[in-house]
C-alpha cells in the first residue's frame, strides 16, 4: 500500500546523514593527524638511538654507513651526527605543527558535534626565555 511521498521524513533523513558525514570526515581528519604524529614519533624515536649510539660506540673520526634511501654510504660520524640532529629539528617542527593542527581539528569536530570545547586542551608549554625569567623569580 502507498500512503503518497513523505517528503518531511526525507528531509530530515537527508539532514541526519549529512550531519553524520560530517561528523565522520572531521573524525577521520582527527585519526588521520594522530597517525602522522605516532609515525614522526617513531622515526624521532628511531633517530634518537642512532645519536646515542654515535655518541657512545663511534669516535667523531671514524666512518659509518648510513642508509639513504636503498643505498649505504660511508660518512664521519661527526658529519652524520650532524645530519641526524638537523633532522630531529625538523621532525621536532613538523609533530608540533601537527599537534596545533590536531587541536583544531579536535575542536572542529566538537563544535560540529555540539559538544563544549575542550579546557585545558590549548595549552602551551615554557619558552626556555619565560622558563629562566621564573627561575630567577623563584631564586631571589
Amino acid at each position: 500500500m502507498y500512503f503518497g511521498g513523505d517528503t518531511a521524513m526525507d528531509a530530515d533523513s537527508q539532514r541526519v546523514l549529512e550531519y553524520l558525514t560530517l561528523v565522520e570526515e572531521a573524525a577521520e581528519e582527527v585519526l588521520t593527524t594522530k597517525q602522522q604524529i605516532v609515525d614522526l614519533d617513531i622515526k624521532r624515536n628511531r633517530n634518537r638511538e642512532a645519536l646515542n649510539a654515535l655518541r657512545q660506540e663511534v669516535s667523531s673520526n671514524e666512518k659509518v654507513k648510513v642508509c639513504f634511501g636503498n643505498i649505504f654510504i660511508k660518512f664521519p660520524a661527526n658529519k652524520t651526527t650532524e645530519i641526524i640532529q638537523r633532522d630531529q629539528e625538523q621532525l621536532d617542527k613538523e609533530i608540533n605543527g601537527l599537534h596545533k593542527e590536531l587541536k583544531a581539528k579536535v575542536n572542529r569536530l566538537n563544535d560540529i558535534q555540539g559538544k563544549p570545547e575542550l579546557r585545558g586542551y590549548s595549552l602551551t608549554s615554557l619558552s626556555s626565555d619565560e622558563l629562566k625569567a621564573i627561575n630567577n623569580l623563584l631564586k631571589r
